[in-house]
């Protein structure tokens, strides 16, 4: 009896480690989309101008959310930065506010509007290239096959 529970165990493991594998294996096409993407012309803010920049964050930010990969810098989530970047552009303000929770305390920072604009978006695309970046060159990395460090 204790045999086949110990069976059973290893199976019931096993099938679940297979179908998150899978599962993590899957690139959707938002993330496709942004691994084409070339960061420095999409979210230069001098050339595209603030709210053309901020609409990319916030297309791309959501996908990365979900797949739980958002950039978190500095105690603050992407989310966060794109939400304080949009009352600041609403406001016309060239300063932004971010205020966060940091060990039980709240806190704030202080950003340029466009610094923090160029920071929201190169953060929602670029999280999506790692992913899409992960797949693609992890196999690489395991030693024995044949791929020279």
């Amino acid at each position: 009896m204790r045999t086949m529970t110990t069976l059973a165990a290893i199976l019931g493991l096993g099938a679940a480690l297979t179908l998150g594998a899978s599962a993590d294996e899957t690139v959707t096409p938002m993330v496709e989309k942004a691994s084409k993407l070339d960061v420095k012309k999409v979210c230069d803010v001098k050339a595209n101008g603030l709210e053309k920049v901020l609409a990319v964050a916030e297309e791309y930010n959501p996908e990365a959310v979900k797949l739980g990969v958002e950039f978190k810098r500095l105690g603050i989530t992407n989310s966060k930065y794109i939400k304080a970047l949009k009352e600041a552009v609403k406001n016309k303000e060239k300063k932004v506010t971010v205020e966060y929770k940091s060990k039980g305390k709240m806190k704030k920072k202080t950003f340029a509007t466009d610094y923090l604009d160029w920071r929201a978006c190169t953060f929602a695309v670029r999280s999506l290239q790692q992913v899409k970046e992960a797949q693609e060159t992890y196999r690489k990395a395991i030693p024995g096959d044949g791929y020279k460090f």
